[in-house]
């Protein structure tokens, strides 16, 4: 359900530029939904063509630590990280957005 909304916040925006054929999609390492879980339903939704990547999770840590963390877990709605040097909670600095990057029009 939750996944459902999300597609169809995007799809309403993506359908804004017109006519649409294909899509690109950039989705963070730990956005509200897994990458898999998303296509899956937009495939459902659309007959569009999509492209999606995958963008890592970027971290700062106290330690001094910059880089990807190490994930604990993950879900819909939550993750639990770590600095994968001292094992402390890092700043998260990107990969938990969802973000349209280009559409192809007719």
């Amino acid at each position: 359900m939750h996944e459902t909304v999300i597609a169809n916040n995007i799809i309403n925006e993506a359908k804004r530029h017109g006519d649409i054929k294909e899509i690109y999609l950039e989705i963070g390492a730990l956005a509200h939904i897994p990458k898999s879980d998303l296509l899956e339903c937009m495939k459902k939704l659309v007959t569009w063509k999509i492209h999606a990547t995958e963008k890592k999770a970027q971290v700062k840590c106290t330690c001094g630590f910059a880089g990807e963390p190490k994930i604990l877990d993950r879900g819909h709605d939550y993750f639990f990280i770590e600095c994968p040097k001292c094992r402390k909670v890092p700043k998260l600095l990107d990969g938990k957005d969802i973000k349209i990057v280009r559409v192809v029009v007719d």
